[in-house]
């Protein structure tokens, strides 16, 4: 009998949401046309759509140790050396919602990256479509080649003409996670945004350190934000996270959304809450803008 999956913090909080009616949501058949995984559940019919006028966007080739990784860029046209932005995405692959948003982080004048670095798997995570499959893969994903991977990202975007002396990073759900984990690695970094990235992780001898303990390493500020009805992540632990780097004299702020479920930001989800998107957004930039990552327009 093979084991159940261990439950990682950042998919308590997906699987234990409140439940949807199906109003309002593609069909099957729509939501794969439209380049959405299914793993997460129903898509919304009214997901946020952004054009690709004045970028350009592509699919990248990054060089890894053993091997090209996928990915997907996208930048302003015609603009010379524009700050680079890793976006770290969820457990679901490299859909349409992460390419979404490296498309707003380009409207916002930087290089955005989503660097598919679950590719060896040789599975395409998309489309798979329960959670229960994707798990065994994606926590068998070691930190230091997740880390290394995020290095090459960055040396490719730098190749590309982009600006690594402003460097930012954001991520999602298991993405935001990856924002401490660099946060405590990279010395090029100048700031990250965490969307509800797991202060605390289960064992996994892969995944030596969890945020918290990295406390102590942070070597750039980031932002956390949070949801105060997640049900996989704890506001205590958010909180754990926050005394710790107070302790250690690390710079960081954390902001958590009153009745927010985990997931709040995925437009393409039952778990999205457009107040607290659209602030955590905004957030976002201005951090990213603070610490010189985004130009002050």
């Amino acid at each position: 009998m093979s084991a159940e999956p261990v439950l990682t913090a950042d998919v308590v909080g997906l699987t234990k949401a409140a439940p949807v009616s199906r109003r309002g949501f593609m069909t099957v058949s729509a939501a794969v046309a439209a380049g959405y995984t299914l793993a997460a559940g129903p898509v919304r019919a009214d997901v946020i759509t952004t054009d690709t006028t004045g970028l350009a966007v592509g699919d990248a080739r990054i060089k890894v140790a053993d091997g090209e990784m996928p990915g997907y860029f996208a930048r302003p046209a015609g603009v010379s050396n524009p700050p680079v932005v890793l976006v770290a995405m969820e457990i679901f692959g490299l859909h349409e919602y992460i390419k979404d948003v490296t498309r707003r982080l380009a409207k916002l004048g930087a290089f955005a990256i989503a660097p598919d670095y679950y590719f060896r798997k040789g599975t395409d995570l998309t489309k798979i479509t329960d959670i229960a499959q994707l798990l065994p893969i994606v926590n068998s994903k070691p930190d230091a080649e997740l880390l290394s991977d995020l290095d090459a990202t960055v040396a490719w975007a730098k190749a590309q003409g982009g600006d690594t002396a402003r460097l930012g990073i954001i991520g999602f759900c298991r993405g935001g996670r990856t924002v401490w984990e660099y946060a405590a690695h990279s010395t090029a970094l100048k700031a990250g945004v965490a969307f509800y990235g797991p202060p605390v992780d289960p064992p996994n001898p892969l995944w030596p350190k969890s945020p918290t303990q990295l406390a102590p390493d942070m070597k750039a500020p980031v932002l956390g934000l949070y949801g105060e009805a997640d049900t996989g992540i704890p506001v205590s632990t958010v909180e754990a996270l926050k005394a710790a780097l107070a302790e250690n004299k690390k710079t960081a702020e954390f902001k958590i959304y009153p009745g927010a479920p985990h997931g709040f930001h995925a437009d393409y989800r039952a778990s999205y809450r457009k107040d607290a998107a659209e602030d955590g957004w905004k957030q976002m930039q201005g951090w990213l803008k603070k610490y010189g990552v985004l130009s002050h327009d």
